[in-house]
């Protein structure tokens, strides 16, 4: 497994109520380094960048991405390449729940523009925002890969597909 080069910036990182890089997160990042050829620690980008979001109330930082990098042995440039260019990964603080909304082509065909309006209007908040509260962010994504439920959108970790109001007046209601 590989080691931290630095204990400093793997310690407690300034700016989140979390402590990063404990012994927990460590070991769920090793398993995955653990997968790759001796080395390739970097191959493991994709899933420590999970595993630290998720451990960080849903963000990546850039002291994180920074402290990443160091622990992977690769180019700091490289974490953020991953981390902007996946929609998967936020930069800022979000929501407690993150709704993503997909508005490609197939979606918008079968109702998106509806979809987002109502979530617009119930949460108080336009794409991008995240509600007063910190409970919800509302993002716009591309394509979640779920054509043939158009329209849908994830809630966290779940897919949704065939989105009527009704249906999505329920979803919320079940986390509020």
């Amino acid at each position: 497994m590989l080691k931290p080069t630095s204990s400093s910036s793997l310690g407690m990182l300034t700016g989140s109520k979390t402590a990063l890089f404990t012994d927990e997160l460590r070991q769920k990042i090793d398993q995955w380094i653990a997968k790759y050829p001796a080395g390739q620690s970097q191959s493991a980008v994709i899933p420590a960048l999970h595993i630290l979001q998720d451990a960080n109330e849903g963000w990546i930082s850039k002291d994180i991405m920074n402290a990443l990098a160091e622990y992977l042995a690769m180019p700091a440039i490289g974490v953020y390449e991953v981390a902007t260019f996946y929609s998967m990964y936020e930069l800022s603080p979000v929501g407690k729940h993150k709704i993503n909304v997909c508005t490609n082509i197939s979606c918008m065909l079968n109702g998106s523009e509806s979809v987002v309006a109502h979530l617009e209007d119930r949460l108080g908040v336009k794409l991008g925002e995240t509600t007063a509260d910190n409970k919800f962010t509302l993002k716009e994504v591309e394509c979640l890969g779920a054509c043939c439920g158009a329209p849908m959108l994830q809630l966290d970790r779940d897919y949704h597909e065939n989105l009527t109001i009704d249906k999505l007046d329920k979803i919320l209601d079940g986390i509020q």
